[in-house]
Formats: structure tokens, C-alpha cells, sequence
């Protein structure tokens, strides 16, 4: 489970979110109508950019590791308002 910890203004949050949830937004991250609608909006801006289709089987692995490796701190930053963000595995 990544855990996200939030300190803004004195208060104090913290979102756990399960690798299922995680197995489950690649699903949709990846799914091949997304892509069209994506690209479909960005080609109506005028832009030339177009998002490359991204395989679920290339997400998998991460996903694996990211579990394997409990523990370990993603990101760790205080900026000088005293915002505090804290990303663990």
C-alpha cells in the first residue's frame, strides 16, 4: 500500500491507497478508447502532440515492484510555507 502524507496550514492528512486501486487505474490509464479520446482532445486544441499507447504488460512489473519494496520512501519534501509531502511504499 502507498502511503501519502499531507501536512498544510497545521492539518494533517494521510490517503493510503491500496495497489489494487493502482492495478485498476492502469487498467484505465492503458485502455485503447482512452487513448483515442485523449489524443481526439488534443488534436481539436491544434496541437501536434499526439499521447503514445502505453502496454499493460509494461505497468505490470512496476506495479510487482512497487510492492516488493515496501518501506521505502518515494518522496520526502518541506517547502519553506511548511508544506510537508510524504510518499512511502
Amino acid at each position: 500500500m502507498i502511503k501519502v502524507k499531507l501536512k498544510i496550514e497545521g492539518k494533517r492528512f494521510s490517503i493510503p491507497v491500496p495497489y489494487a486501486i493502482l492495478d485498476l487505474a492502469s487498467l484505465i490509464i492503458t485502455s485503447k478508447l482512452l487513448n483515442r479520446i485523449i489524443n481526439k482532445a488534443i488534436k481539436k486544441n491544434g496541437s501536434k502532440f499526439n499521447l503514445p499507447e502505453i502496454d499493460r504488460k509494461d505497468l505490470k512489473p512496476l506495479i510487482k515492484g512497487l510492492s516488493k519494496n515496501s518501506g521505502l520512501i518515494l518522496v520526502d519534501t518541506k517547502l519553506k510555507d511548511g508544506t510537508e509531502v510524504v510518499v512511502k511504499l
